[in-house]
């Protein structure tokens, strides 16, 4: 496709629905809305706006506002269709850029002609990759909006007919009639509806289709994307981050948890729909394995809640039983958490383990009874397509400001020093926890609060606790101190344990030139080296894009963020842990934004331990993911 045809098709595209949109004007408002718009945009042309606008009534203000605002966000969404044809024409010519980079590992291979297949299959079962989704108050785009720009693009993509147009005109009719804004501020639960918005998208139809792509591009390298593998998984900050939110508290935590999970559930039941509809082998034509049978059987026993009417009809078709079995468990694991009550075996799932096993024994049984492709299909999709989301869609990270543990530690022991900090790390001994103020009070409920979800939905649900404005090793064991009396960590030689990990957020340049000194020092102290052991001898550091270049500028950020990386990588060697960078990179280019890709290449070597984390800022996920 060349450049003009593409210039073309987009003007035509844009074109199409400016004139829909004005259409629209002159149907809802008369054509003195859309007369003065052209008054406008004329004015703009010979530098005379002024006199135009000086003359607007408040009313007309507003109706002027959202009309450009209109065809602004439908112009927009030509240009995201208008690029997806073009990487769509990309991946014809040249293949995708996974299939891009397999062809530079074969050449590599075939050049050096020693190439370690067992070592690539260690990095390739360890590799994971994780955007995180961020809220922002600017974002306030409505679900309602979003649905029908969604729409838009889709309807974009199709030949042109009478029927497009209709639709089309349809569209912007009911854009034009839906407020854009709700009344009043954004709550934190609004802000978590947008971005499930998009984890519904993507779990849908892209998310399935990459996966499967990435598995069988690896396969040309002689190496398998094992079952448990997790390539790509999401993860959130809405509802976690209460650094400067007054307003993100346990309740709306644990609110925004429940609502993932709903969604989930909601989405993941159509992927089972269409599992139902495909996997119609008869008993009479093809046989199980004995576990298969084992598990339907128990599945049919603690769920009377399947009609009779299925139990009877698909009596010979165990697969779509199975199915059926699966859907009825996830909506009553759903059920539970938002009614609290304890889990039932066989009922409900525990985690998210406990649903991909399900998915396994399926697995084994196809794979056991000439189902091989079958098995590896539409089955495995749906597999790894659950194991990116897990249970809540998201992993969810919890962020809280260095000061706020301080202040809830002086409150329960008075004043410690770092070798204190530490030894009471070790101890069992647990203070009583009262008279707390207001701030030490919501502080301490959310550990709380992550330590009863965790027990509730799985270690998945949160992995993370995120310490901003970190100056010092310490700031990271005040909070592993505080997580040890919410129940969230033991290091009792009998019974130890880490159920989350600590991340010290480095944000300033002051914190970002002290970075290696910081870990050195964390993971030197043989208490918290114990809970990184017990975290799988993985330790994530969060490097602060944004307030450095406040700090001192673009270019002096990014090169302190590239030496902070140096040192982070030679101190994990060090003692011995993998290092998981996570980048809390910005929307624009002033707060560490820019082009992922070549953010990724300019990454210092070793830098990536197999692991890459990195935020998706509220303000351009819809433009990345909408």
């Amino acid at each position: 496709m060349s450049s003009s045809t593409e210039n073309t098709s987009l003007r035509n595209d844009v074109r199409k629905l400016a004139d829909l949109l004005g259409q629209t004007l002159a149907r809802q408002e008369g054509d003195e809305l859309l007369s003065l718009v052209e008054a406008v945009r004329l004015s703009v042309r010979e530098g005379k706006q002024d006199e135009v606008l000086g003359r607007l009534t408040d009313a007309q203000t507003v109706s002027l506002v959202r009309a450009f605002s209109n065809y602004f966000n439908l112009a927009n969404v030509a240009e995201q269709v208008d690029r997806t044809k073009v990487l769509a024409e990309q991946r014809k010519t040249i293949g995708s850029w996974i299939s891009r980079t397999v062809d530079r590992i074969l050449k590599v291979q075939e050049a050096t002609k020693d190439f370690d297949k067992k070592e690539l299959q260690g990095w390739l079962d360890n590799f994971s990759v994780r955007p995180v989704f961020t809220a922002h108050p600017t974002e306030a785009a409505r679900r309602s909006v979003l649905s029908k720009m969604t729409t838009i693009a889709q309807l974009l993509e199709q030949p042109d007919s009478p029927t497009k147009s209709e639709r089309l005109a349809e569209t912007i009719d009911l854009l034009w009639q839906t407020d854009e804004l709700r009344l009043g501020r954004p709550e934190p639960l609004d802000e978590a509806v947008n971005s499930i918005y998009y984890l519904d998208e993507l779990l849908q139809d892209t998310v399935p289709e990459v996966l499967a792509s990435f598995a069988n591009e690896v396969k040309r390298l002689g190496v398998e994307l094992s079952p448990n593998a997790k390539p790509l998984s999401f993860g959130t900050w809405i509802g976690g981050d209460r650094d400067g939110n007054p307003n993100i508290t346990a309740a709306v935590t644990k609110s925004a948890i429940l609502l993932q999970n709903s969604h989930f559930t909601r989405a993941i039941n159509r992927h089972l729909d269409e599992l139902r509809q495909t996997l119609s082998i008869s008993t009479k034509l093809a046989g199980v394995t004995k576990e298969l049978e084992k598990s339907l059987a128990e599945d049919l026993e603690k769920l009377p809640e399947i009609e009779a009417r299925y139990r009877r009809i698909n009596v010979e078709e165990p697969y779509r039983l199975k199915a059926t079995a699966i859907g009825h468990k996830l909506l009553l694991t759903q059920a539970r958490h938002a009614s609290g009550l304890p889990h039932f075996s066989g009922r409900d799932y525990k985690n998210t383990a406990e649903l991909l096993q399900d998915f396994e024994i399926m697995h084994a049984s196809l794979l056991a009874n000439n189902g091989e492709l079958i098995a590896n299909g539409l089955l495995n999709r749906i597999y790894r397509t659950i194991s990116a989301f897990g249970l809540t869609h998201a992993t969810m990270d919890i962020r809280e400001h260095s000061g706020v543990h301080r202040n809830l530690l002086t409150q329960i022991y008075g004043q410690l020093n770092s070798n204190q900090i530490s030894e009471a790390l070790k101890s069992q001994d647990k203070k009583e926890i009262k008279n707390l103020d207001e701030v030490g009070k919501k502080c301490f409920d959310t550990f709380v609060t992550v330590n009863e979800l965790i027990d509730r939905f799985g270690s998945e649900v949160i992995e993370s606790y995120i310490i901003s404005m970190t100056k010092s090793a310490e700031d990271v064991l005040i909070a592993a101190l505080i997580a040890r009396h919410a129940g969230l960590l033991s290091l009792d030689d009998k019974k130890s344990f880490a159920k989350i990990g600590f991340v010290p957020l480095l944000e300033t340049v002051a914190e970002l030139r002290a970075a290696g000194e910081i870990l050195d020092t964390l993971l030197s102290d043989k208490n918290y080296r114990q809970i990184v052991s017990l975290r799988g001898d993985l330790q994530e550091v969060m490097l602060g894009y944004s307030d450095s270049n406040k700090d001192a500028g673009i270019t002096t950020s990014q090169w302190e963020i590239h030496k902070a990386q140096r040192k982070l990588r030679d101190i994990a060697i060090k003692h011995g842990v993998k290092l998981r960078l996570f980048h809390g990179r910005g929307g624009s280019v002033g707060r560490g934004g820019g082009p992922t890709y070549d953010a990724l290449i300019a990454l210092p070597w070793g830098s990536i331990d197999g692991h890459i984390k990195m935020t998706e800022q509220g303000e351009v996920i819809s433009d990345k993911y909408g």
